[in-house]
């Protein structure tokens, strides 16, 4: 099945609320009335004797938590639909849901090729975007961090929100992050590593910033708005200027120890293999990413740019392979084994439930043909348990972006209320 934003009949967004169903939380270090909050915008709108069931609390601690983030604006009192068995007459049950205007945060996401951002209210409600497209190749941190500001300016000036109202930014970026030091400790976008750019954002915007990998942000955007919200663990693998994975286990993000973990496509499927951008060989993005399938059109086919961007080269080879070229049809094909191993690897590693595709490549049908999956399930076959299925998600730039948004929901969230 592929899902797109482009369609908005095929996508499985909830009909309210966001947010991790169930939320879950550590009980001992969360306060209950972050958690009672939480629970309201991951309901949309819900009944106080129904946060009371879900919290394990008496009504009337619910009563008073709720009261006091009324009384700062958080929270609101709302209307609910009659349930079956409710009176006909009478006023409707009144339930809680989040005040929408009680702040705003920003999801940006970065890459080589346009740059999104999108403001979302504290119940995760779309409010504006930007888009802008940098220049080719690689930039500076400081055109990074001018790009940063720009974006966060147009997209509250289209959201019409003032500045003063923005509560977190975070943003997501391709390659080796350490979420927890709020490094990029390499991008290939970036001409510099190790680079503080957490801090350097923090000064440059002047509100709280999180930064992390992008493939991670696509998993909290399943995780908080997507088809991902009521499971318990799932792997999202991302294909697009490379590849990447977020995992999601117990409803929460993993991360790895030091915070810079499942690095899919620096996994190593080929000693002394193809050239990876990240300087290593044998790496899967060097198999899958455009640059790998541009590489093997330049040999296979003497595809010359000719001046052409790499996206307009991946057109032009996806296009042969849709004349009826043999030698693209076996560039593709030979990427989707590759693939398959790595997704193999994945379901070996860590059993998740289910598995997204996702990316903008998911648009070349060959990387997630029948015989990729089916080899995929070959190599993971086991007698007496059911194949890991897949779903193809073919999002486009802004929900990168919404996933980052989920980010600075949750942080924002967190210094408010923890």
């Amino acid at each position: 099945m592929t899902l797109t934003d482009d369609n908005p009949a095929k996508v499985q967004m909830p009909v309210s609320g966001c947010g991790p169903l169930p939320v879950v939380r550590d009980l001992t270090a969360v306060p209950l009335r972050q958690r009672l909050f939480e629970s309201v915008r991951a309901a949309g709108s819900i009944a106080r004797v129904d946060i009371a069931r879900a919290l394990s609390v008496s009504p009337a601690t619910v009563t008073q938590l709720s009261a006091d983030l009324i009384g700062e604006g958080l929270i609101e009192e709302t209307e609910l639909g009659r349930r079956e068995g409710d009176p006909a007459r009478g006023r409707p049950p009144v339930g809680l849901r989040v005040r929408p205007g009680s702040g705003v945060v920003i999801g940006i996401k970065i890459s080589d090729r346009a740059n999104s951002a999108l403001v979302l209210d504290m119940a995760g409600n779309r409010l504006g975007s930007a888009t802008i497209h940098p220049p080719s190749g690689l930039r500076s941190t400081e055109e990074i961090l001018v790009e940063i500001e720009a974006l966060v300016k147009d997209a509250l000036a289209e959201a019409g929100v003032a500045r003063e109202n923005l509560m977190a930014v975070a943003a997501g970026i391709p390659g080796m992050v350490d979420f927890e030091a709020g490094y990029v400790i390499w991008c290939p976008c970036m001409a510099e590593s190790h680079v503080a750019l957490r801090d350097l954002l923090v000064e440059r915007i002047g509100c709280p910033v999180r930064i992390d990998n992008d493939a991670n942000l696509l998993a909290l955007a399943e995780l908080w708005f997507g088809a991902g919200r009521g499971l318990d663990n799932f792997a999202v693998v991302s294909i697009e200027h490379g590849v990447g994975m977020g995992l999601v286990n117990d409803h929460r993000l993993q991360r790895g120890g030091l915070g810079h973990g499942m690095e899919i496509g620096h996994t190593k499927i080929q000693l002394d293999g193809a050239l990876c951008r990240c300087g290593q060989r044998g790496c899967l993005e060097a198999y899958v990413a455009d640059y790998a399938l541009v590489r093997e059109a330049h040999t296979a086919l003497s595809l010359s740019t000719g001046g052409e961007s790499q996206g307009d080269m991946m057109e032009a080879l996806f296009a042969q392979a849709k004349d009826g070229n043999d030698a693209a049809k076996a560039i593709f094909a030979r990427a989707g084994r590759y693939l398959a191993a790595g997704l193999a690897n994945v379901v070996t590693l860590f059993d998740p439930t289910l598995i997204f595709l996702s990316g903008e490549r998911m648009r070349y049908d060959y990387l997630y043909a029948e015989e990729v999956l089916a080899e995929m399930r070959e190599m993971t076959r086991r007698p007496g348990r059911p194949a890991t299925p897949v779903e193809i998600h073919a999002w486009g730039d802004l929900i990168w972006a919404q996933g980052a948004g989920a980010l600075a929901l949750d942080h924002a969230t967190e210094m408010r209320l923890g």
